[in-house]
């Protein structure tokens, strides 16, 4: 089993952009809402509402918000009538950067209005559904850390039927699998000893994009910013490649 992705080298250079924002309180508890709201209120039996109570309280959410977040999800939480649904929308940066924006949202139109705006105050457009997506795939991501023993990642995560995984950093791998599959390699991983500190669906990118002028990274950069702060936004995904002293330059 071998692979490489590409999307590792992006994904520790938005690393440094994110370092300055975490996820607000908001963003974890919908993701929470919304996946009771998928299947039930029971995390042994919701795999989603596991990993989205996994994230919450890495994030320092007190568990009251969490079990809050979950009882609106359930509908027994007071008259709270919330009705969150996860919307897609895609669109292009500066230099044609591909960008998907992944939202939970109560209000489809006010969310479409701060992301056309976003994009247009940023040097990019919010196009139409399928116009950048073709250029991803979307699959499972366990990260794991402590990995000191390579064979043993590789030999557990064929038994989980991975596709690849790739060292990111010391001791710290990235192990994929079909989006299917994904709660079964994390569970194969975990009963094989291995600390699984994330678990996720995650669009990759089959193409990327260079970004050489220093206008269009701090655009760039300051497009993803302003997307990932607003409130409905949960991920963004973008396809860019960027020299790390450019990148260095352009978020100072």
């Amino acid at each position: 089993m071998a692979g490489h992705s590409k999307w590792a080298n992006i994904k520790r250079q938005k690393a440094v952009v994110d370092a300055k924002k975490g996820k607000t309180f908001t963003q974890l508890s919908r993701a929470i809402i919304v996946a009771v709201r998928s299947g039930v209120p029971d995390p042994a039996g919701n795999f989603q509402l596991r990993t989205a109570i996994d994230k919450a309280k890495a994030a320092g959410i007190p568990n009251d918000n969490i079990e809050r977040a979950i009882a609106k999800g359930a509908g027994t939480f007071g008259s709270d009538h919330d009705n969150f649904e996860a919307i897609r929308y895609e669109g292009y940066g500066p230099g044609g950067v591909a960008i998907l924006v992944e939202a939970l949202s109560d209000n489809r139109n006010r969310t479409a209005a701060d992301l056309r705006v976003a994009f247009s105050k940023n040097g990019g457009n919010l196009g139409e559904t399928g116009c950048v997506s073709w250029m991803f795939d979307q699959k499972g991501v366990c990260t794991v850390q402590g990995v000191v023993d390579e064979d043993q990642l590789l030999e557990a995560s064929l038994e989980g039927d991975a596709e690849f995984y790739e060292m990111t950093e010391d001791e710290t791998a990235e192990v994929f699998t079909e989006v299917a599959n994904l709660e079964i390699l994390n569970q194969t991983l975990k009963d094989q000893g291995f600390q699984v500190t994330d678990a996720e669906l995650r669009w990759i990118p089959s193409n990327n994009v260079e970004v050489t002028d220093p206008e269009q990274a701090r655009s760039l950069l300051k497009l993803i910013d302003t997307l990932e702060g607003l409130d409905d936004v949960q991920n963004v995904t973008s396809n860019f490649e960027m020299a790390e002293q450019l990148l260095a330059m352009s978020i100072t």
